[in-house]
């Protein structure tokens, strides 16, 4: 699925499967793949406002961010 956070990056197109907080209490998304990336809300670099709640986090479960890891390893299954 395309979407405004896959768009024009880098990456291998990877569902959202979970969240958990990092060692410093940051947001990570859990991907299908068993990679992992970070989801920041710091305006004005980084605009995600949906991750600073449990119902936005929820919305986002089956929506794609591009897999850096996966596109370096060259396994975009």
């Amino acid at each position: 699925m395309t979407n405004e956070y896959t768009h024009n990056r880098p990456g291998a197109p990877q569902p959202i499967v979970g969240f958990h907080r990092d060692d410093e209490g940051e947001w990570v998304a859990d991907l299908a793949c068993g990679h992992a990336q970070h989801v920041r809300h710091r305006p004005p670099w980084f605009e995600r406002p949906w991750v600073v709640t449990a119902t936005g986090r929820r919305r986002m479960l089956g929506r794609t961010l591009p897999c850096r890891d996966c596109l370096a390893a060259g396994d975009s299954d």
